[in-house]
């Protein structure tokens, strides 16, 4: 890719800025969350051989979910392929959290995505990985892009806006999330993997219309849509630098979980020595109107597991984004 990804998407004209209509009706007061406390588990995997099953199940109980008789769908982040990075969620990943989901009675599960940069779904799971290295894979999979999709109210002032109906009909989504430093976001976790739930039949590539409306309101605006979730965050192999592709990999040897989705990026910034208060979609998620989405600060969050500075593994920032240091 000699042509960055920022240039072309500057070129087309929908790189996200400021000056979007109605953002600043987003902004509350920021005051002390009254919500209960969130668990987050932080749970050591050195490597993709290790027991991810047993370590997934234990981040899983520590936390609190129960999934008996629901239908659950895993959403991993896939976006484009180089072998010589590190960018989606690793298979290995996945096929251990389907594992753990269906021992844990779920009803049924599932695995979707809408990648937002490649076109050719299938060609990306292929390369990835997916397609061989879980069994029965095909029968199991949604190409969010270009599910049957129905209208939803209200998302980002929208009078309708469209979703799968897949992801819509789902008890329980789990953001499968890479953990990555991202060229526009600062950090792309479990909150910004939403973003492969807006089909890109309808939006374009890469999603335009959630570009248009602004990454950082994106991003709030999927996690307020869409609240029965959990969060699996692939640390054991990160990326650094110039994220969300054009990185460099990353080891941080973690596996971060939780019901909370802004408690766990708040902790996957931490343990990436990044301060999620300079985070703006996580600032942003705990100053709405209505009242945060969850925690973001550490008294309000209970570790299970490692500690986030115990496991700190500082990612590497471009230039734009030193200030978010820890």
């Amino acid at each position: 890719m000699k042509l960055q990804r920022r240039d072309w998407l500057i070129a087309g004209g929908v790189l996200s800025g400021a000056g979007i209509a109605g953002w600043d009706n987003l902004r509350g007061p920021l005051a002390e969350s009254k919500l209960p406390p969130s668990p987050v588990a932080v749970i050591k995997a050195a490597s993709y051989s290790d027991d991810l099953v047993s370590r997934i199940r234990s981040g899983v109980h520590a936390c609190g979910l129960n999934v008996r008789g629901k239908s659950v769908l895993l959403k991993p982040n896939l976006v484009e392929f180089d072998e010589a990075t590190s960018i989606n969620t690793n298979v290995a990943v996945v096929a251990a959290a389907l594992e753990v989901f269906l021992s844990m009675g779920a009803a049924a599960v599932r695995i979707a995505e809408g990648p937002g940069h490649r076109r050719d779904t299938w060609s990306l799971l292929e390369l990835a990985g997916y397609r061989t290295g879980i069994e029965g894979f095909d029968a199991r999979f949604t190409d969010l892009n270009r599910d049957d999709v129905s209208p939803v109210a209200g998302f980002a002032g929208e009078r309708e806006f469209y979703f799968p109906d897949t992801a819509l009909a789902a008890d329980l989504i789990v953001s499968m999330a890479k953990m990555k430093t991202h060229h526009w976001a600062g950090a792309t976790l479990s909150m910004k993997n939403l973003f492969g739930l807006v089909p890109g039949s309808v939006y374009g590539w890469p999603k335009n219309k959630l570009h248009f409306i602004g990454i950082p309101r994106s991003i709030v605006e999927l996690n307020r849509q869409f609240r029965r979730t959990f969060a699996i965050v692939d640390g054991i192999v990160g990326m650094e630098g110039n994220g969300p592709i054009q990185g460099r990999p990353k080891p941080a040897g973690v596996l971060v979980m939780g019901r909370d989705l802004l408690a766990v990026d708040a902790t996957c910034c931490r343990v990436m020595g990044i301060d999620p208060d300079k985070v703006e979609y996580l600032d942003r998620a705990m100053k709405l109107e209505q009242g945060p989405l969850g925690q973001i600060h550490e008294r309000h969050i209970e570790q299970r597991g490692e500690r986030p500075d115990a496991v700190r593994t500082d990612f590497a920032l471009i230039d734009s984004f030193a200030g978010l240091r820890l």
